[in-house]
């Protein structure tokens, strides 16, 4: 009996090739940004590059960090910094994995689970990316929502409802290109950078402690309560749908499809996600930095939620503008985290089901899988608890890690679906570090949990 038409040739790199589906990610933004040809100077090269990046680094410096940040600096200090640079140096390596996939097979990271994996496989692989962007959406609405209240007064039900606007802030930027929803990014970014440039030179933190909490320590391991909320930092630093989202927003850029415009390409989409996440570095430390100044050498360690922290940081400092600085901080992060969480649940939404729908209604759909679980939960524990709750998101969003990261690592280690883009044994050798990390983390957080219930 012969094969049926969609499975090809056990020789084909990719077993289940769909017959007739469009190929292209995000097919309205398709390589839509003009890139400069190899005569013009690198500058130009490079600045054509320049956005996914930034677009990607708003995961890393989500509501959600801001809850692990303030956690794990109000009760442990600086211990804890060295887990955020960790963190930020495996997203380097694995977003870099991620722009490498996209660039050289056409396929962003949905796309290709669904062409790899059997049916039965590509269902676990949807539901758990769906499971961690409802936990990312968790903490960036209620972020957000707190973040209105502490500004307006606007009730946290009230917030939630506005957040879903950002639905139509995505159609309506693509709709004018790309490049102005980049463009809107980068800018709510450089407010969140100038906020907290301000709150950590008026914390006044101990440089000396801040260069000792870089080097790794032991004791993560044999402190539960430390090894919980490092988890968590990690769970909020490397996100599972950036990964998606990487693949597929680099695709943007009208690069050769050629072996030299792709090695150009990676290149350039190397050096900006690179840059832009050492920027995130620089925000994640300077929450854990500012709680650990502020409120740790205060005697507050047990600021776990974010209107503590507001209510707690001019009364600290003594610096009156500080506690608004940081929540204009935290609703600029919001409001780029649920963009860009949009934008994610529709490529994992096309990649893994290949769902044909109206723009507006994809983003619709996918922004309204995920409000409406936060809009329950927040009924449910209004403003009490919200710091517990977003931490919790990050546990779950570090559960799902593996399930992003593993069959990233195996597609770009495969010579027949990268060839000559296969990345090298030294490199290979460090994806799967870091994936090894991710799941002793993990099972060593289960093994606690259970072990604490008898």
């Amino acid at each position: 009996m012969s094969a049926p038409p969609s499975m090809p040739p056990p020789s084909q790199p990719w077993r289940f090739t769909r017959q007739g589906t469009d190929g292209r990610s995000l097919p309205e933004v398709h390589a839509s940004i003009h890139v400069p040809d190899s005569t013009a100077a690198w500058w130009r090269r490079f600045l054509a590059f320049v956005g996914p990046g930034y677009m990607i680094s708003v995961g890393y410096m989500d509501p959600g960090n801001w809850a692990t940040d303030l956690q794990g600096g109000s009760r442990f200090g600086y211990h804890l910094l060295w887990v955020v640079m960790l963190s930020n140096l495996m997203a380097i390596v694995l977003q870099a994995l991620a722009a490498r996939l996209g660039i050289v097979t056409g396929r962003d990271l949905a796309q290709a689970c669904r062409d790899h994996f059997p049916p039965l496989a590509n269902s676990i692989l949807w539901l758990s990316c769906e499971l961690a962007i409802i936990a990312c959406d968790l903490a960036e609405v209620i972020g957000t929502a707190v973040a209105l209240q502490l500004l307006f007064g606007l009730p946290l039900i009230g917030g939630c409802i506005v957040s879903i606007a950002d639905a139509f802030v995505v159609l309506l930027l693509m709709q004018r290109g790309f490049r102005y929803l980049e463009s809107f990014i980068i800018g709510l970014l450089l407010i969140i950078a100038g906020c907290f440039v301000v709150q950590v030179i008026a914390s006044v933190p101990s440089i000396s402690a801040i260069l000792r909490g870089f080097m790794p320590s032991s004791q993560v391991l044999r402190d539960p309560s430390m090894l919980y909320i490092a988890i968590g930092i990690i769970g909020a630093t490397v996100m599972p749908h950036n990964l998606y989202l990487h693949s597929s927003i680099v695709q943007t850029r009208a690069f050769d499809r050629t072996p030299a415009g792709q090695r150009d390409a990676i290149r350039w989409s190397t050096l900006d996600s690179t840059i832009a996440l050492v920027l995130a570095l620089f925000i994640n430390a300077a929450i854990l930095i500012v709680a650990a100044a502020a409120f740790h050498a205060s005697g507050h360690h047990d600021v776990a939620e974010i209107s503590d922290a507001y209510r707690l940081l001019s009364p600290v400092l003594g610096v009156g503008i500080a506690s608004t600085l940081f929540a204009t901080a935290l609703l600029a992060a919001g409001m780029n985290s649920t963009v860009t969480g949009t934008l994610a649940g529709q490529i994992v939404m096309e990649g893994f089901l290949h769902l044909s729908m109206p723009s507006w209604a994809r983003r619709l759909l996918t922004r309204g899988l995920a409000v409406i679980p936060v809009l329950l939960v927040t009924l449910l524990y209004g403003t009490h608890g919200v710091g517990e709750l977003l931490m919790f998101s990050q546990i779950i969003l570090s559960m799902q890690l593996p399930f992003a990261v593993i069959p990233l690592v195996m597609f770009v280690s495969d010579r027949e679906k990268m060839g000559e883009f296969v990345i090298s044994p030294p490199m290979k050798a460090m994806a799967w570090l870091i994936a090894a990390i991710i799941l002793i983390l993990n099972f060593k957080l289960l093994w606690d949990s259970l072990t604490s219930l008898n």
